[in-house]
């Protein structure tokens, strides 16, 4: 275009845009104001009716009534065409409309595909999926109480979770008329504590009970406590948990590093006191109940069922490096299995992996690889043959042996008939002595008289070790997040500081197999008058690692646990200790079933924290530790014994072959 021509044109642009400029208010001036006769009308029904008719299954939101007249929010998904199909239950405290909406599918698969469910078993096989919620959280009525006791001294109302699963269950085989009258109920952790309320007088409806990784006795070694040390970290649960009916107030925290968090506050009282948690009963209890008196042993799990009789086969699933649970599968397994004369009733799996894993990937675990997806093989080969057999209708009986236990360390899977037993027929377990000795080494042999009578250390509350790597993230399982990985966290760390000690065998000629509970017979002194011993039983890789590089010299933690000084003499009545004088601490730590191969190493490592887990031992005897005051945390050093009066050693659950 020629310089003119673009003159011209811009002009007469500039003209067109002068009249439009113009004219505009006087247009504007003209168009009527709305009133509100002639307001848009609503675009939305008064109520919508999604078209589902292509969906492969119904989805109906009930309230069931209970006898004391509370209605609970109940979700039942049935199979487009289901008859005479059985119903698998889930009570929860966690939603049931999001356990039930994992996703916005016609298909049944998607939206199950979460928390609690072992999605594949429940489509393939056609089971009726209910879930509900408990009562006082989301869509229930009534009031929430954490791990609701048992009808008795901690409850005086005439309702629990066994009256409310009986009542759930008469009404769905009553109302379901899909159903063939077969219920069987499922769950992990509060959800897998739940099934074994339903055990305690059950509906003649109630055929087999699932509980996994469950919630079983708190202060001995699950939830709340383990050994009297409070699992501080679990605060942010209890906050989340009671502070409002849909959980929607959420935990904060001050510092990207709950290591710093736990040290501004001081004291696991003092944080609460900041957060608010003096609001809620729940911690109300924990603060008063700082030992093991009847508030915990009259709504202990396993010592409830023990003196129930056993009228429903249960199958109880236990995680090896349960991060949350670690104690309440075992412990209800032998409560209930002296009931099973006709060893027909009660079965025991046990997986590689972390609290709730079995209906994930089992394929590996942190650093560790199993070689095959372990969970999927407990689903397909272990679980749904087992629900099968007690639900849908001519099913044959299933090859559940009564124990099913991964074996770590040899990565295979286990056929036993009892727990613990080491091998399928022939094995013994022999409790042997692992000598903490003198020259800081592991050994088989017991101490020699004019051996070195103790290794000490310095345990300083203002530099407590950590029970992972820091920076420590808060609990929680949101993509990034590790914490379901930190039993099996590599244990170098701890080793290399000098508050910790560390005890190491030679080199293993010869594979050392170990079946259940290894017991710490620690002798230790204090020069204070209260501590905590950590002990941890480790299985050390060779130096180098063909094929997985990172696990050359891996401080792989087998079992390990925590016992608070104050309850060595009694569990419920705190007593000080008395300085610097040898001292017996004997406690159980978790189950395993490992081998030790040959080219490891055996390793015992020794400490006085674990933190921010488990709140600090002030090392000065207080009336509670939830209120103990920044003077109250001061030095001492602790000395670990083994000479032949005075011998430290882990009893090792070791299996003998024929």
């Amino acid at each position: 275009m020629k310089l003119v021509d673009r003159v011209s044109t811009l002009t007469l642009l500039a003209t067109v845009l002068g009249a439009c400029m113009f004219v505009g208010p006087s247009a504007a001036q003209t168009v009527p104001s709305p009133s509100p006769s002639s307001a848009l009308p609503s675009e939305m029904p008064a109520k919508f009716e999604p078209v589902t008719d292509s969906f492969d299954y119904t989805k109906r939101d009930v309230m069931i009534p209970m006898r004391d007249g509370v209605k609970l929010r109940t979700v039942i998904i049935v199979p487009k065409g289901a008859k005479s199909a059985p119903i698998l239950l889930t009570r929860t405290p966690y939603d049931a409309a999001k356990q039930t909406s994992h996703a916005a599918s016609a298909h049944l698969g998607p939206i199950l595909d979460g928390y609690d469910n072992a999605t594949e078993v429940i489509v393939e096989d056609g089971y009726i999926r209910v879930v509900q919620d408990v009562r006082g959280k989301y869509g229930s009525e009534g009031d929430y109480v954490m791990n609701r006791p048992l009808h008795g001294p901690l409850n005086p109302t005439p309702v629990d979770h066994s009256t409310d699963t009986y009542d759930t269950i008469d009404w769905l085989v009553k109302n379901v008329p899909e159903t063939n009258g077969k219920v069987g109920i499922l769950g992990i952790s509060y959800d897998g504590f739940l099934p074994l309320m339903a055990l305690v007088n059950p509906h003649p409806a109630l055929k087999v009970a699932v509980p996994m990784n469950p919630m079983v006795d708190g202060w001995i070694g699950d939830d709340w406590f383990h050994n009297g040390a409070c699992r501080q970290q679990m605060v942010d649960y209890v906050y989340e948990q009671e502070a409002t009916r849909k959980s929607e107030e959420k935990w904060w925290t001050s510092h990207f590093d709950d290591y710093d968090t736990f040290m501004e506050a001081g004291s696991a009282g003092e944080l609460g006191r900041r957060h608010g948690l003096e609001q809620l009963g729940f911690w109300q209890k924990i603060l008063a109940h700082p030992s093991y008196d009847a508030f915990w042993r009259d709504q202990a799990v396993d010592k409830l069922l023990a003196t129930q009789p056993l009228k429903v086969p249960v199958m109880l699933v236990h995680s090896l490096w349960d991060q949350e649970d670690i104690y309440g599968a075992i412990a209800v397994y032998k409560a209930v299995k002296p009931k099973d004369t006709d060893n027909d009733k009660v079965f025991l799996v046990m997986g590689p992996w972390h609290h709730g894993q079995e209906i994930e990937d089992g394929s590996t675990l942190g650093a560790l690889r199993f070689n095959s997806d372990t969970a999927l093989y407990f689903r397909q080969e272990i679980l749904r043959p087992f629900l099968a057999q007690y639900l849908k209708d001519g099913a044959p009986q299933a090859d559940i042996a009564p124990v099913t236990a991964f074996e770590t360390g040899a990565n295979a899977w286990r056929r036993l008939p009892a727990w613990p037993a080491g091998c399928a027929s022939g094995c013994t377990i022999r409790p042997t002595p692992l000598y903490l000795a003198a020259g800081l080494k592991l050994s088989f042999a017991a101490p020699a008289p004019g051996d070195t009578a103790f290794d000490e250390y310095v345990s300083d509350p203002a530099k407590p070790v950590p029970f992972r790597a820091r920076p420590i993230q808060p609990i929680g399982y949101e993509d990034g997040q590790t914490w379901s990985q930190w039993l099996v966290d590599d244990q170098r760390e701890a080793s290399g500081r000098p508050d910790v000690v560390v005890f190491v065998s030679d080199v293993l000629k010869a594979p050392v197999k170990i079946s259940g509970q290894p017991i710490a017979n620690l002798v230790a002194s204090t020069s204070g008058t209260d501590s905590d011993w950590v002990v941890k039983l480790i299985d050390v890789y060779p130096d180098e690692v063909a094929g997985q590089p990172v696990m050359g010299g891996y401080q792989l933690m087998v079992s390990a646990d925590i016992f608070r000084g104050r309850y060595r003499e009694s569990l419920e009545t705190a007593k000080p200790l008395a300085p610097d004088k040898p001292l017996l601490y004997r406690f159980d730590l978790p189950s395993a079933n490992h081998v030790f191969l040959p080219g490891h190493r055996l390793m015992v490592q020794i400490q006085s924290s674990w933190f921010p887990l488990y709140d600090r031992n002030p090392q000065t005897f207080v009336p509670s530790i939830f209120w103990a005051t920044p003077n109250d945390y001061r030095k001492a050093v602790q000395r670990v014994y083994h000479t032949p009066g005075q011998a430290s050693f882990i009893l090792l659950p070791l299996v003998a072959t024929p």
